[in-house]
């Protein structure tokens, strides 16, 4: 007599894959820690890494670096490849060579650590912990919460005139970073920003791609009221890079909605309306009627080609640009920037790098360093473009960054507590455009689904009535 075997409908694989991205955000705490942990105050505005104390997040990235060293020695993480060893390794020739040809090395150590922190062991320490795309995801979408609440907290200082001090009000968002370090929020609103478009662009319709077209939307305003100029160029070169790799159409058309979308929030609403049109119309006076944060800049410009052409291969050495700054400079430079608001008291705070990270290299490092340095970042962009196809959404993500990180660099450099943030980004681009790729083509599941065990003197789970 034949006996009829009911199937059990076993409601595990939901459960199964949440245990999965539990066990997936485990795996990256290390990482992601480095990211939540920036919301602790600490340190100073230090600029070009040139003072000022490290942060708790700088602390976690070191930590970082440790427990990735720990898991490699145990076997737990696959060691780099040797063109992954290569190009992040490329700088420290540079740094290292810089170090010891310095008039005063001694003083040139905690420089050494801090380029070796950023570009060097946080990078590799990130490319070994992501092992996949959905690791790769994890850690995109932390850089684009991070950017959602500082972008929050920024427009509510916008809102409530609480902000570091903009043309005499407090309303210039900064976030949690303070008056001392106010790129930090336009910074981390700007990563936000490009990684939720090379999400919404490269990623598969559905909620995912939804969510990612409403942050980068949200995140255009606080990145506006943070009235960054090096911030808008970036963000806007970056973007239109990933909708042309998207796409020429959707570039024209998502070009024409994001001006409809600019008409109605500064002509329609007014948001930052008058401010926002002097800011913006200040980009096209900087040779005709520069303002004295301009001319400090260009000064300080001057000043570093100077210290170049004087050590032309490997530069005045590290944290050099402060003490050669003065005889370098024309008496054009201003003493300090003035800081104020969001909490903080009037400060004048000194000018002590050229605001290029290009300039920055050449004077402390010369061409060697800034060879070896731009080097490893122009590999690391071509690589993460060359892979385009095989994913399209990292791709633009890892393209997008590196982009407006390179872009940046004109008009910023290291400094400040946002600086470790720089080190995840080019950690999580590199995973894309360094690991193997086989790796990188791989989208590997959460949890492994596997045969549910049948109950003793029952048939198969799933098999249907015979």
């Amino acid at each position: 007599m034949a006996t009829a075997v009911t199937t059990v409908r076993v409601p595990a694989r939901g459960a199964a894959e949440v245990r999965g991205w539990g066990r997936r955000i485990a795996a990256l705490s290390p990482v992601l820690a480095v990211v939540a942990l920036l919301l602790v105050p600490g340190g100073g505005g230090a600029e070009g890494g040139t003072g000022g104390t490290g942060t708790v997040a700088d602390a976690a990235s070191g930590l970082l670096v440790v427990v990735c060293l720990v898991r490699l020695l145990r076997g737990g993480l696959r060691p780099l490849t040797r063109t992954a060893a290569v190009v992040l390794g490329l700088p420290v020739a540079g740094i290292c060579l810089a170090a010891v040809t310095a008039h005063d090395p001694a003083a040139g150590l905690p420089g050494v650590a801090r380029y070796l922190q950023v570009f060097v062991l946080v990078p590799a320490a990130v490319l070994l912990m992501v092992r996949d795309r959905r690791d790769f995801a994890v850690v995109a979408w932390a850089l684009v919460a991070f950017a959602l609440l500082q972008g929050s907290v920024g427009v509510v200082q916008y809102l409530t005139g609480t902000g570091a001090s903009y043309q005499g009000a407090d309303v210039r968002a900064v976030g949690t970073f303070g008056a001392t370090d106010v790129m930090g929020m336009a910074t981390v609103v700007a990563y936000g920003l490009v990684v939720a478009t090379g999400l919404a662009l490269g990623g598969p319709a559905g909620r995912a791609r939804t969510a990612a077209l409403v942050c980068a939307v949200l995140l255009v305003v606080p990145l506006v009221l943070s009235f960054s100029r090096g911030a808008w160029i970036a963000t806007v070169l970056a973007c239109g890079a990933q909708l042309l790799l998207g796409g020429v159409r959707r570039a024209v058309r998502v070009a024409l909605a994001v001006g409809a979308l600019g008409v109605v929030l500064v002509g329609g609403l007014g948001i930052g309306s008058s401010m926002v049109q002097e800011r913006v119309a200040s980009i096209t006076r900087v040779a005709a009627a520069p303002d004295q944060s301009v001319t400090d800049r260009y000064t300080m410009w001057a000043a570093a080609g100077r210290m170049w052409r004087a050590e032309p291969l490997t530069g005045v050495g590290l944290k050099g640009f402060p003490a050669y700054r003065d005889s370098n400079a024309s008496v054009a430079l201003s003493s300090g920037s003035d800081t104020a608001g969001a909490g903080a008291g009037f400060r004048r705070q000194p000018l002590l790098s050229p605001h290029n990270m290009y300039l920055l290299v050449l004077s402390e490092q010369g061409l060697i360093g800034l060879l070896a340095l731009a080097g490893s970042w122009l590999a690391l962009l071509v690589g993460a473009l060359r892979r385009r196809r095989a994913g399209a959404g990292c791709a633009l993500v890892a393209g997008g960054l590196l982009i407006w990180q390179l872009v940046d660099f004109f008009y910023a450099d290291i400094g400040g507590p946002s600086t470790v943030l720089m080190s995840v980004v080019f950690g999580l681009a590199a995973w894309w455009a360094l690991v193997p790729e086989d790796e990188a083509a791989a989208d590997a599941e959460g949890v492994p689904v596997a045969a549910v065990p049948a109950p003793a003197g029952r048939g198969p789970v799933g098999v249907g009535r015979a």
